[in-house]
């Protein structure tokens, strides 16, 4: 049986989780060998009430690898949470600004676009609806 050496990606990873084990803490994504989840959502996402989102504000949804965010008039947009640079979910939103705390980039909740770097992509839209006093995100949203 032949083994192959680890990437230095798995490698830097496992030794940025074993350092975070005692936080809980599981921000690198492998990006290979096994099954990868898929960037934006494939089947509508119930994300719970639509008052959630402040007006003018914004809200990452972790578990569903959301962010949505809510202008003043009440309008909703969503982006993938998942960091167009290395694969990480982003771990912070505040105000209007997405952090991701693997390499520091940035991106603006309300537009997705790159606000700081090292990220060179903006984050992939999701259509998102507010029915019924819920918010849905994903295809037929």
């Amino acid at each position: 049986m032949s083994s192959q050496p680890a990437s230095r990606r798995t490698v830097l990873c496992g030794a940025a989780l074993a350092g975070a084990a005692g936080l809980g803490v599981t921000a690198c994504s492998t990006g290979g060998g096994g099954t990868k989840a898929p960037v934006t959502p494939t089947a509508p996402v119930d994300l719970g009430a639509a008052d959630a989102v402040p007006a003018g504000g914004s809200k990452l949804y972790r578990e569903d690898r959301l962010v949505v965010a809510r202008d003043a008039d009440g309008a909703y947009t969503a982006f993938s949470a998942v960091c167009t640079h290395a694969g990480c979910v982003v771990d912070a939103v505040e105000g209007n600004k997405i952090s991701c705390s693997c390499h520091g980039s940035e991106f603006d909740a309300r537009t997705g676009k790159v606000l700081q770097g090292p990220a060179t992509q903006p984050l992939p839209s999701v259509p998102v609806r507010a029915k019924g006093g819920k918010l849905v995100a994903g295809p037929d949203a």
